[in-house]
């Protein structure tokens, strides 16, 4: 773990609880936007871990999400308002244990492969939640107190930065690089290739839970259709147009694509075409990513 990075962690942590302090004065509209911004750079950069950092293709992070926010929701409306910190931990242990489940018996395989079985299980997490009395079936869960903050959600993103950076920086994280770049070789060498997938999938599965809990807990109504493929998608291009294995750039893209919409209300009908044409474009003219730069001595930042 390096100076600079806790630095840039503890300033992170500081501005948002100033910039909590002060949202009372902020517009409602904007602070629900900066809000989606924070969870959705946790959805990006988590996912970014395991399509990026380690190489392979997972299609099914909207599972994780709903896992994390279902069980997070359903525990405070169980308890109480108090328990809101439990929630975002159980949220995503929940998750990780998702992550887990589906990790070990999928991971073995690679490519389109292992695309097709994440995408399987992201619709029957979707799936077993319609069906689920227990979480409101079709119509979902209802009246969750409104508990996320702008520090909440923006500290839980400078914290997800920060693990994931110190992790992939770390000589375990050099496991996760030589996996992405030849699991054959990986394996030669003496590297597990599937204890690091696993060890990606569970990470950035548990961090997925945690930011669907600030998500059930900011818009107030869950519903399983929330998240479908679509929703995986939309994480996906934010990973791709920032630059695979960039943090900083899939963070920038992040934010760029939660705020598009936004400026974008006229087209919402076409946002899919729009983000398939973009992926088409960026693989043939810039397949590296659109926010894809090369640094001395960071070569995973």
């Amino acid at each position: 773990m390096h100076t600079n990075a806790k630095r840039w962690l503890m300033a992170a942590l500081i501005a948002s609880f100033v910039a909590s302090y002060f949202s009372a004065r902020f517009d409602q509209y904007y602070l629900g936007l900066a809000i989606d911004v924070g969870i959705n750079v946790m959805l990006a950069v988590s996912l970014n871990l395991i399509n990026g950092h380690t190489g392979q293709f997972s299609l099914g992070h909207a599972g994780f999400m709903a896992v994390g926010g279902f069980a997070a929701a359903k525990l405070t409306l169980l308890t109480s308002d108090a328990y809101f910190p439990l929630g975002l931990l159980l949220g995503g242990a929940v998750a990780a244990l998702a992550g887990l489940i589906v990790g070990i018996p999928s991971l073995r395989l690679r490519g389109d492969y292992l695309a097709i079985v994440t995408l399987g299980f992201g619709e029957i997490i979707r799936v077993i939640l319609q069906n689920s009395e227990f979480f409101g079936a079709a119509t979902g869960l209802t009246g969750i107190p409104k508990l996320t903050t702008l520090c909440w959600t923006w500290g839980s993103a400078a914290i997800v930065v920060y693990v994931i950076c110190s992790l992939v920086n770390s000589t375990y994280g050099l496991g996760f690089l030589c996996v992405h770049d030849d699991e054959v070789a990986a394996a030669a060498s003496g590297i597990n290739p599937v204890r690091y997938k696993v060890t990606a999938f569970v990470v950035g599965a548990f961090f997925a839970g945690v930011a669907g809990a600030l998500y059930a807990h900011h818009k107030r109504v869950l519903q399983p259709d929330s998240f479908n493929f679509i929703k995986s998608i939309d994480i996906v291009v934010m990973v791709i147009l920032g630059g695979m294995g960039r943090t900083t750039g899939v963070i920038i893209a992040a934010i760029l694509l939660t705020l598009l919409p936004e400026f974008l209300r006229g087209f919402a009908d076409y946002r899919m075409i729009i983000y398939s044409l973009m992926i088409i474009a960026l693989m043939i003219l810039r397949p590296q990513g659109l926010f894809h730069w090369t640094r001395k001595n960071a070569p995973n930042q």
